[in-house]
């Protein structure tokens, strides 16, 4: 096309675009005459396209029917309404301007409706539209040609969901140079050659470009392909060209909740407008066409009370607000609505639709406060008694339950002055529990009346009318019980001089009793504690005398202070008795003389500075003590003549050698004391003083030092019973050891090792006595010559140790010893007899104990061992015992073979 003197280009596929919008047949039977309707609703027509020369203008479409049609920025052109198209062609006007220089130009489209496809021929269908590779003057060429631009392709719309029939043709792709040249024509691209292949497909030869199968635009929204021409040698003829197919959105997904169940809360009480929650649905649809533009609406409400519409919602954003006052969670604690999501903008005729539940729940807010169910409450308590409750403080709350608003706390406005009530809170029950914190003296208060007031642990909303505290009184009686009686003062100090004599009155301690309102007889008073029983009281009077010295050096007496304790009891129901301390502040006196401490020491026998440290003890306290006065009685002379004693403070003084040498031993040092009481008190201490020869460090080295320096008698002692002990032991050893030799000597009279050959045989072999050889005959070992007498059978026969059956040499016959005592010393006689037996081995009469017993089936193998000493015997006699044995006596029998 040629330029204008603008510079603008206004281009379009033609000047009359003809678009196939909708074709639907309707065919109702009305009197049998059919007819046919065609109507359009909101859709994608076309695309224009503004290109200028120098490609840099800012364009704004409009169109002369902008109630019937509308034009995007991007020149894509919507139906704005539905309506019904008639054959005539619907003309309107497009114009592009210019933001900048506001140069605006125009182009007429004309919209014509085309019958929808009913099995007709090809030829009675539309023809597809051409796109021509623009052609280009090759460089060589002698004459100078404007070059043609390359085409700008509009996209091609392409509903999606088509129903085909497939493949369906969308565009013919033409280059102008087929006239001259054989081409073949090919598509690349996403949904031709690459993934999701086969969508697309071209004609080699044709140029038609067509599409296999049904569209999704929510899977792939847009395909770019791009177009190619070659000549039958495969060489590019023409530059590819871009072609973009937009799948055009249907309204073929229904909107879908993110939740099926959304829940929401609103404060009771909430004022018109209030935002609640806020619901979302998505379409999968395209968001920016009708089929993805969602419409929210409330479709019912459950319960309706107060107001059927108590809520309404953006049907744009789905947020849920309120619309209506009234909520009060005391009558409806839940609403359930039923949302519905449209798209198409929320038409109902065309527009796809779902629904969703909103549970709004109503929470509480603190509109009620406690109100108590009594105006006055009535509690009684026993007088003393403490942490009891005497009274339950009951109230009602509409509020929701275990919340701050229903939660009361309680407090005392008046009737308690002094504090001995509390009120606590049941956290169950919201009770208010009225308990005794003091004690209450019946004969002080016999009756409170307190003042209460209830309220929540927060304030009541905004805008109530009621007040916000509740109020009522407790009447509480105080009840009379017996109480103990108590001692005044208690305890009771006392002060008293040691070594009262006993029976010697000392106090009187008495109680009182604070029960002032009943009948009771005087109190009885009796001895609870009294550690050194020094003291009685009588029970009428509460008089207490001595019974005894007291004595402040006591071992009860603990800092001066002796302790007693009384109990005075009434007569009461029940009877109560209380405790009083008697406390006896003992003064001293000088009633025990000093005493010399320690009572034994240790000295050299000659005159070296190695003087006797000692000490004066006195039990009493001053002034009744030191400082002390030491000194040594005149008789016996020798005490005065031999040692010498030197004070050297109040309490400690030296004790010396007046000579030069005294001899080694065991001194009486009398030593009299005198302490500082008025009167004095003094008396006499024996020091047992131990001379003994010293080293030259003053040291004694004589062997009585040993037990001079501590070890006494009662280590003496002990070291002498270890000694003996162990002399015991060693005794019964010795006895142990003698008495275990004496065994081993007897035990080796039956066997003597070194001559018994019998031992290797006997060892491994001996299989003992069969089932009749455990009874055994213990006469055979008594009196073995007294057995039955033998068979008589050959000498060498059988063996000289088995028992004989026939009559042989015997033993000499010894003594028959009836039952002799030891059975050693009867196998002692038997081996003697053998041993004088010159035709018997000298084991013979041992082994005759082998023998198995009587009654045994088996016969005896013992005529089958050799002789010890080597002898030849006969063994023809197995030559009797049948052909088994004959290979035997070969053996045996054969002489000198």
């Amino acid at each position: 096309m040629p330029y204008d003197n603008s510079n603008q280009l206004l281009s379009s596929v033609s000047e009359y675009l003809f678009l196939i919008l909708y074709s639907f047949y309707i065919t109702y039977s009305s009197n049998g005459l059919p007819f046919h309707f065609l109507f359009f609703i909101l859709y994608v027509c076309f695309t224009v396209r503004f290109q200028s020369c120098d490609g840099n203008k800012k364009i704004h479409f409009g169109s002369s029917e902008p109630e019937d049609f509308r034009i995007d920025e991007d020149g894509v052109v919507y139906a704005e309404r539905s309506f019904q198209l008639s054959a005539e062609p619907t003309e309107f006007v497009v114009s592009a301007q210019d933001k900048e220089t506001q140069e605006e130009w125009q182009m007429r489209v004309k919209l014509t409706p085309e019958p929808a496809f009913t099995g007709a021929s090809e030829k009675d269908q539309k023809k597809t539209e051409d796109i021509i590779f623009p052609w280009q003057q090759y460089k060589h060429s002698s004459h100078l040609k404007r070059q043609k631009r390359d085409w700008v392709i509009p996209p091609i719309n392409l509903p999606e969901n088509s129903r085909g029939p497939f493949p369906q043709e969308l565009v013919r792709i033409r280059s102008d140079r087929d006239k001259s040249l054989s081409l073949r024509y090919s598509v690349t691209g996403p949904g031709a050659d690459q993934p999701p292949t086969g969508i697309f497909i071209i004609n080699p030869i044709s140029g038609q470009l067509s599409v296999t199968k049904p569209l999704d635009r929510e899977q792939i929204a847009s395909f770019h392909l791009r177009a190619h021409a070659v000549d039958v040698n495969g060489n590019q003829v023409e530059n590819p060209i871009d072609i973009v197919i937009n799948v055009i959105d249907m309204n073929d997904n229904r909107p879908e909740f993110l939740h099926q169940v959304w829940n929401g809360t609103v404060p009771e009480g909430s004022k018109p407008g209030t935002y609640v929650m806020t619901v979302t649905a998505i379409d999968a649809d395209d968001p920016n066409a009708q089929n993805g533009m969602l419409r929210y609406r409330i479709l019912s409400q459950a319960p309706s009370t107060p107001s059927p519409n108590m809520f309404t919602i953006n049907n744009e954003t789905g947020d849920i607000i309120t619309v209506a006052a009234g909520l009060d969670r005391e009558k409806v604690q839940q609403y359930t609505l039923i949302i519905q999501a449209t798209d198409m903008e929320g038409n109902p005729t065309y527009g796809l639709s779902n629904t969703a539940t909103a549970v709004i729940t109503v929470t509480d807010v603190n509109d009620n406060p406690p109100e108590f169910t009594a105006m006055t409450f009535y509690g009684e308590v026993p007088e003393n008694r403490v942490d009891v409750i005497v009274a339950n403080l009951t109230v009602t709350d509409k509020d929701q339950p275990h919340t701050p608003a229903w939660n009361a706390m309680y407090r005392m406005t008046g009737g308690d002055p002094t504090g001995r009530f509390t009120i606590l809170t049941d956290p169950n029950s919201n009770d208010g529990l009225v308990t005794v914190v003091k004690p209450i003296d019946f004969e002080t208060n016999r009756m409170f009346v307190l003042t209460v007031a209830a309220e929540n642990q927060v304030p009541l909303a905004k805008g109530i009318q009621h007040p916000p505290q509740s109020t009522a009184t407790v009447s509480i009686t105080v009840i009379d019980v017996n109480e103990s009686p108590y001692f005044v003062p208690n305890p009771k100090l006392v002060r008293q001089e040691e070594g009262l004599l006993a029976g010697s009155m000392l106090t009187t301690f008495t109680a009182q009793d604070p029960d002032r309102y009943m009948q009771q007889t005087s109190l009885r008073y009796s001895k609870l504690s009294d550690p050194a029983n020094w003291l009685k009281i009588d029970p009428i009077n509460g008089q207490i005398t001595t019974t005894a010295v007291l004595d402040r050096e006591s071992i009860y007496v603990q800092n001066n202070m002796y302790n007693a304790t009384f109990l005075a009891s009434d007569n009461g129901i029940p009877p109560m008795s209380g405790t009083g301390t008697l406390q006896i502040y003992l003064l001293d006196i000088n009633d025990n003389a000093p005493q010399v401490n320690p009572k034994e020491a240790t000295t050299c026998e000659t005159l070296q500075p190695n003087a006797i440290n000692i000490t004066a003890v006195d039990p009493d306290i001053d002034p009744n003590a030191g400082p002390f006065a030491f000194e040594l009685p005149d008789t016996p002379p020798s005490i005065k003549r031999n040692w010498t004693i030197v004070r050297i403070s109040g309490d400690h003084a030296q004790l010396s050698l007046r000579i030069r040498f005294l001899e080694a031993g065991i001194y009486d040092v009398p030593i009299v004391i005198t302490d500082s009481g008025n009167p004095h008190a003094s008396s006499t201490s024996v020091l047992k003083v131990k001379v003994c020869q010293c080293d030259i460090n003053g040291d004694c080295t004589d062997v009585d030092r040993i037990v001079g320096a501590g070890l006494g008698t009662g280590a003496i002692i002990a070291i002498l019973l270890c000694i003996i002990i162990l002399l015991i032991l060693v005794l019964m050893f010795v006895v142990w050891m003698k008495r275990r030799d004496k065994e081993r000597q007897a035990k080796q009279l039956l066997i003597d090792p070194e001559d018994d050959v019998r031992d290797n045989i006997l060892k491994y072999d001996e299989e003992g006595g069969g089932e009749e050889d455990q009874d055994y005959d213990l006469s055979q070992l008594q009196q073995p010559d007294t057995v039955e007498p033998d068979a008589i059978k050959p000498v060498g026969i059988r063996r000289l140790d088995e028992r004989p059956i026939h009559a042989e040499p015997q033993y000499p016959v010894r003594s028959a010893a009836p039952h002799p005592g030891d059975i050693g010393d009867f196998i002692n006689e038997g081996l003697k007899a053998a041993d004088n037996d010159p035709t018997a081995p000298p084991y013979d009469s041992l082994l005759v104990f082998d023998y198995e017993g009587s009654g045994s089936t088996a016969g005896s193998l013992s005529s089958l061992n050799s002789s010890s000493s080597g002898g030849e015997q006969d063994y023809d006699y197995l030559n009797d015992w049948g052909p088994r044995f004959k290979k035997l006596a070969d053996m045996y029998g054969g002489g000198d073979d």
